[in-house]
């Protein structure tokens, strides 16, 4: 019998996890406006000794030690304004991805906070890590996180946060000086039912004013709005009342907030000695595959996620080759000076930020068993994409290129590159490191978290 849970099954705990809405229609291209006619042509003035053009300076090369900001964005998905979404969702972000080099090919690792947070923070795996059976997963403290590194350079780390699963004691605020979630908030299992960006900002702001002058910093703020449960802002666009339409509402108010906080940054004397990291821990469903909002499979709805980092003095480009955010653990060490230590699989991206090429490589996408998500790993190579269901029982092929939206299953009528895609699979997947969850509960799918707990 397939070990595959069903979609029944999944209806039934997505109800008890709060993961289903109402289906939603996807907003049209807004109208092109039509184009002005050319102005008729003006004779230029005649100089008899004209001066020479003033040549536009480059931006000053910068090879730091930087401060490194890195700000995710929950539930934001890769359909944002600067990657061609008509409504101006996002206007901070989009004027800080034109200053950014930006991934527009970018996965996070899993497709929930718990494990793709886990990777980007480690630069392992979360297969690899050891870790609690649950949903609402823990780390010990036998892991080590790229904040610990930070730490022991000398460098001031502090994080803030708009859910209680965030607070001290899940294993992921190793090695930060400060690590906060935002006061006024419950927890809930089910949702997130709190507006928070508005309080993360100036938590952040409070915390870099507590930065020692001598010190440089690390900083990950974690901006939870576009979680449902999607509420509309005053502040916003009336984008409508659909569900895609609140959660548009919510973006915007994010963005809002993100603007404020870049807004004081810049006013800092530290800024030029900042490099500022955007990504998302995953993406989110409205519809799509029947899925609504995230965790449970690695859909490219729910992985493919903007990724954008600005550095001092690095010309501003779009880099189309795949890559993971867990690669943005090492390139943060290697912005901020500090040698990277222990079992790091994340690759740094530095050379490729300052123009190097950006060399084709896989993708892994993990998401290990535990008491809600059955297991699924994913390969990303080129501009195929390789779904694996639990222990290899199963595999389906897409081409992202064609079919971005995942619809046709290429297993059976591509052998070859199946054959092409599975041996490359095997031959990442059988590189990492894997560790049994530990906590005694069953795990989705079958099995026992009986693995070590330090």
């Amino acid at each position: 019998m397939s070990l595959r849970p069903t979609w029944v099954a999944f209806a039934a705990l997505c109800s008890a996890l709060g993961c289903g809405a109402s289906p939603v229609a996807e907003p049209g291209p807004a109208p092109s406006p039509a184009a002005p006619a050319p102005p008729p042509p003006v004779a230029a003035p005649v100089q008899t000794n004209p001066a020479p053009a003033t040549p536009i300076p480059e931006p000053p090369t910068q090879k730091g030690p930087f401060n490194v900001l890195l700000i995710l964005v929950d539930s934001m998905r890769a359909d944002m304004p600067w990657a061609g979404y008509p409504r101006d969702i996002a206007p901070n972000l989009t004027a800080l991805e034109k200053e950014s080099v930006s991934y527009t090919r970018a996965y996070s690792t899993s497709s929930y906070t718990a494990k793709s947070v886990a990777a980007l923070l480690s630069g392992q795996y979360p297969s690899s890590l050891k870790r609690s059976g649950f949903f609402f997963t823990k780390y010990p403290e036998s892991n080590l996180f790229i904040a610990e590194l930070m730490q022991k350079a000398g460098i001031y780390t502090a994080s803030a946060h708009g859910h209680m699963y965030m607070k001290r004691g899940n294993g992921m605020d190793q090695g930060f000086d400060q690590w906060h979630v935002v006061d006024g908030i419950s927890f809930d299992n089910t949702t997130d039912k709190h507006v928070t960006s508005d309080k993360i900002t100036p938590l952040a702001i409070d915390l870099l004013k507590k930065k020692p002058n001598d010190k440089r910093f690390f900083m990950y703020l974690h901006y939870m709005d576009p979680h449902d449960q999607y509420v509309t802002h005053a502040e916003s666009p009336n984008f409508g009342k659909t569900a895609r339409d609140r959660y548009d509402s919510e973006m915007f108010y994010t963005d809002l907030w993100i603007g404020k906080l870049l807004a004081w940054c810049k006013e800092q004397p530290w800024w030029n000695d900042t490099v500022v990291m955007v990504s998302a821990d995953h993406g989110e469903a409205f519809g799509e595959h029947k899925m609504y909002r995230h965790a449970f499979e690695l859909w490219n709805v729910l992985t493919h996620v903007p990724m954008m980092i600005k550095v001092p003095g690095v010309a501003p480009r779009r880099i189309e080759t795949p890559r993971g955010n867990i690669d943005l653990a090492k390139t943060s060490l290697e912005l901020a000076g500090v040698a990277p230590e222990g079992p790091l699989v994340s690759e740094s991206l530095v050379a490729e930020i300052r123009g190097a090429e950006a060399k084709p490589r896989p993708v892994l996408l993990d998401l290990p068993a535990d008491s809600n998500n059955p297991e699924r790993r994913a390969l990303i190579s080129g501009d195929h994409k390789l779904l694996v269901y639990g222990n290899d029982w199963k595999f389906s092929l897409y081409d992202l290129k064609n079919d971005p939206g995942e619809l046709k299953d290429l297993a059976k009528s591509e052998p070859d590159k199946l054959a092409e895609m599975k041996q490359r699979y095997q031959e990442v997947w059988g590189s990492v490191v894997k560790v049994k969850p530990y906590g005694g509960n069953k795990l989705m799918g079958g099995g026992v978290a009986n693995g070590p707990a330090q």
